[in-house]
């Protein structure tokens, strides 16, 4: 039963990985926190593949002997595979970085994002599940706090000097505040199904994260997971996903199956279970990371495309980052968007080096084969880059090396505070 109170040290919209990393971290200083969440968890998510510096949070988190204990197939590595079926030579993390981080995991979201919540409960953190988040409560510009709607204690006022928006592709605050910006060029569409029996590489490979291509820079996922699964993913223009006669989701997914050699052997002797599952238009980015007393984290900070599974990884990192800087912020007394000046650059730095990658990925005149003749020293920034080793790194060269082969986007000033603005 949980103890309600009407006023906390921080508030958390949503328990995803971000929500759930600052509520834990924030309850383990001693802060008293709440996290509200619309829905009851285990629930369904999608986004399986970790990026291996997830190992760095879920340190913090203390929850790495618990992954290391679990049936997650490891991830060694990621590889791509032409619409021929043939495959380069992967990238595998411990070829580039000699730590434990190298060995990663592919995760049910149920499961994962369970178990990130429980470790703030048990630290101390409230949590109301199937709870909605309705308004924000301001006094002039500064946030105070949020309205919900909660199924157990109905419509309440719950009040705290910082609000965190972690609720996800909702954008629950950016939405009500406007500050949600689509990426004119990531306009994509994803649909994706699971796989039960599906084919497994050997040795090493068996829990690779796959990418295969498809036509006009289309592309499939292929994350295997536990219980003899695989979660199967098409990410493409719409134009090119509904360009026939058909609008069926199963006949447009068998369709694009054919269209890759090595994704058409992978499934050959698999059964398709569950539901075809669709969404679009999905990369965009907000405005600003906060206001005064509001801050935002994971995808309701903003979302890339996933070809390179950074949206755990980003919504982890800024969990660790906020729980420390609302600390501080706490103990300053000074909870004014200016105080989240240094996350929401550190932010942005991370988010706009993953979108030169995904950038370059899409463009038609692009191949990293390309990129990796130009030398070892290239592979091994991009590899940087594909672990999230993004902090305090210097990919000045890959860069003017990618310019080269693909254009690049310009960088954006979005998500930084409204204090920097």
């Amino acid at each position: 039963m949980i103890s309600l109170k009407k006023n906390y040290d921080a508030i958390v919209v949503g328990a995803g990985p971000a929500g759930s990393t600052t509520g834990a971290l924030l309850a383990e200083k001693g802060r008293d926190v709440l996290i509200v969440e619309k829905e009851k968890f285990p629930r369904y998510h999608v986004g399986e593949s970790l990026m291996p510096f997830c190992y760095f949070p879920l340190e913090r988190l203390g929850l790495i002997d618990t992954l290391m204990e679990s049936a997650n197939p490891r991830k060694y590595c990621v590889q791509f595979v032409r619409q021929d079926g043939f495959l380069s030579q992967p990238f595998y993390f411990f070829q580039h970085f000699d730590h434990p981080s190298s060995t990663t995991w592919q995760v049910w979201r149920s499961e994962f994002d369970k178990m990130i919540l429980d470790k703030a409960r048990s630290n101390g953190a409230t949590v109301m599940e199937e709870t909605k988040a309705k308004n924000l409560i301001k006094s002039g510009d500064r946030v105070e706090g949020i309205t919900v709607e909660s199924e157990e204690f109905g419509s309440l006022e719950l009040r705290a000097p910082i609000v965190v928006d972690a609720s996800g592709r909702d954008c629950f605050a950016a939405h009500k505040q406007k500050w949600k910006i689509r990426d004119p060029e990531l306009k994509k569409i994803a649909l994706w199904t699971y796989y039960k029996g599906a084919k497994r590489d050997p040795g090493l490979d068996e829990g690779a994260t796959t990418v295969a291509y498809l036509p006009n820079k289309g592309w499939f996922w292929y994350i295997p997971l536990s219980g003899d699964m695989v979660s199967v993913g098409i990410v493409a223009e719409r134009d090119y996903l509904f360009n026939g006669s058909t609008k069926d989701h199963e006949e447009i997914f068998q369709r694009e199956v054919l269209n890759n050699e090595w994704i058409k052997e992978h499934l050959a002797e698999a059964e398709q279970t569950g539901e075809y599952r669709i969404t679009g238009e999905y990369s965009y980015r907000n405005r600003y990371c906060a206001s005064e007393g509001l801050v935002l984290a994971g995808d309701a900070l903003g979302f890339l495309d996933p070809v390179f599974s950074s949206g755990v990884f980003l919504a982890l990192k800024s969990g660790v980052m906020l729980a420390d800087e609302i600390d501080l912020a706490l103990d300053a007394g000074d909870l004014s968007a200016k105080s989240f000046d240094r996350y929401g650059k550190r932010m942005q730095s991370s988010i706009e080096t993953m979108r030169k990658i995904v950038y370059a990925f899409y463009d038609q005149d692009f191949s990293f084969g390309d990129l990796a003749k130009r030398g070892d020293h290239l592979r091994a920034a991009l590899t940087d880059c594909l672990i999230g080793n993004v902090d305090d790194n210097e990919f000045r060269e890959l860069f003017d090396a990618m310019s080269d082969l693909a254009d690049l986007p310009e960088p954006v000033e979005h998500g930084l505070t409204t204090a920097s603005s």
